[in-house]
Parts: C-alpha cells; sequence; structure tokens
C-alpha cells in the first residue's frame, strides 16, 4: 500500500506548475485531495484530468491576500474528510523589479501572499492536526529563501520569513507528532516569472530564460513526495544552481563574487 493512500492532502497553488504536478502524483498514490487557488476554472480543469470520484477531491478556492476564511475553509475539509493529514503551502507570487523601483505596497502584497496567508492557513488547519496528534506540514520556500538575489528583494524577505516561522513551529509541535518540511526549489520550469509582479504591482508577463531550461514541475514533485516519505526537513530541488546554498554557507566571499556574475531573470 502506498505511503499516501487514503491520505488527506490540502495543495495550495494547485491550479498550476508543482502545485499541479503534486496533485497527479499524489493522485496517483491513492490520497484524497483538497485543491485551493484563486483559478476556479483552472481547479476545475486539474480536477477534471486527476479522474478522482467526487468523494475524494474538493475544490477549495483561496486567495492568500485575504485571510479572513482559512478556518472556515478548513472546516469545510474536516466535515467532508474527517482530517488533514499533510498540507502543501505551495501558493505564492514572485517579483521582477529593482528595490528603488519597488512601490511599498508591492512589498506589503509579496508579504501578505507569501508569507502572512501562508501561516494564517496553517494556524487553521494545526488545531486539527495537534488534535489527532499527526500531520505534516510541507511549504515551498525557494533557494532565495537562503539568500538573497537581483529583483527578488520582497519575495526572498518572504520566504527567509517563511524559514524563521516555520523552523520554530517544527519545535514547537514535536511532540505532537507533526513534521515540517521546507522544500526550497532553484529554477523549475513553470509560470512563475510569468505571474511575477513588478515594482507596480503589474504582471510582469515574460518566461525567464533560465526557468524555461529548468527541472520539470513534474520531476519536482515527485522528489517533493519522496522528501516527505523519508520525514526530511529541508529539501533543495533543482540543478547546478542550488550548489549556490552551500557556496554561500561555506565560502561567503567567493559566492559574493560569484552570485553578481548571474543573469537577473
Amino acid at each position: 500500500m502506498s505511503t499516501f493512500q487514503n491520505k488527506v492532502v490540502w495543495i495550495t497553488g494547485a491550479s498550476s506548475g508543482i502545485g499541479e504536478a503534486l496533485a497527479e502524483s499524489f493522485a496517483a498514490e491513492g490520497a484524497k485531495l483538497i485543491l485551493s487557488s484563486r483559478r476556479i476554472e483552472e481547479l476545475q480543469r486539474v480536477k477534471n484530468a486527476l479522474k478522482l470520484p467526487d468523494s475524494n477531491v474538493l475544490i477549495l478556492p483561496l486567495d492568500l491576500a485575504d485571510s479572513s476564511n482559512t478556518a472556515a475553509l478548513a472546516k469545510q475539509v474536516i466535515a467532508k474528510f474527517g482530517r488533514i493529514d499533510i498540507l502543501i503551502n505551495n501558493g505564492g507570487i514572485s517579483q521582477r523589479s529593482l528595490t528603488i523601483d519597488t512601490s511599498l505596497e508591492t512589498d506589503r502584497k509579496i508579504m501578505e501572499v507569501n508569507f502572512f496567508g501562508t501561516i494564517a492557513l496553517t494556524k487553521s488547519v494545526l488545531p486539527y492536526m495537534i488534535k489527532q496528534k499527526s500531520g505534516h506540514i510541507v511549504t515551498t520556500s525557494s533557494i532565495v529563501g537562503k539568500f538573497g538575489f537581483y529583483l527578488r528583494s520582497a519575495y526572498s524577505a518572504s520566504k527567509h520569513a517563511l524559514h524563521g516561522f516555520f523552523e520554530s513551529l517544527r519545535m514547537e509541535v514535536y511532540n505532537d507528532n507533526i513534521k515540517i518540511l521546507l522544500v526550497c526549489p532553484g529554477k523549475i520550469r513553470t509560470n512563475i516569472s510569468i505571474n511575477a509582479i513588478t515594482g507596480d504591482g503589474n504582471t510582469h508577463s515574460k518566461m525567464d530564460e533560465s526557468t524555461d531550461n529548468g527541472l520539470s514541475s513534474e520531476a519536482c514533485a515527485q522528489q517533493i513526495l519522496s522528501g516527505i516519505k523519508n520525514n526530511k526537513e529541508e529539501l533543495f530541488i533543482g540543478g547546478s544552481d542550488i550548489r549556490a546554498v552551500w557556496m554561500k554557507r561555506f565560502f561567503p566571499g567567493l559566492f559574493s563574487k560569484i552570485i553578481r556574475k548571474q543573469k537577473a531573470e
């Protein structure tokens, strides 16, 4: 029997990219799914492609910029499935703008979606996991959650914040048998750069060359499932780009010289 057979898995950002690939991977393993994002029609498309019975899948539209209804959404999940085994905090938004050209409103929007929306949903799910004395919370960060990069100041800050929050939470819920995994992708072939916002809050609407040449979202999803199965605490996924994390830690001076020469997009 699969590790995820009949497990109740809630995925945010499930309408495309890594979230959609995770939905496909968990469905293949026999999981029951809750699919969330802002785009209802895309969630329906994903659900139809999974070919799961209605009893095994629930579409719950969610805008992480408005966290006022996360508790009500969690109650809907419990009403349908009775429990939440795995929460995948995958929804988020990226950035493509210089710090000096980025409005404070845009900085706040990125933090609201990537950080506050994520922790609001986590806090809404947490009481149920504590009550059932089990759970797994997986949060998609980024390698720029470990260091800053061009055109990503607010985005990088939001990901750094997630590390501080979830590393603290990991200690607090250890005795409740709740596990925390932080996933740090490098370049993954998704629409992240297309959907990124610029300094004035408009959509970037361009595919970065490095992103287009990145690892497939399907391969990324498989590595995430493996990380969950093996109770990893932190997972780096990508190509040669993830070496930057280790270089930053052990050779900070060399890292600074090399990273300044990298293409911003």
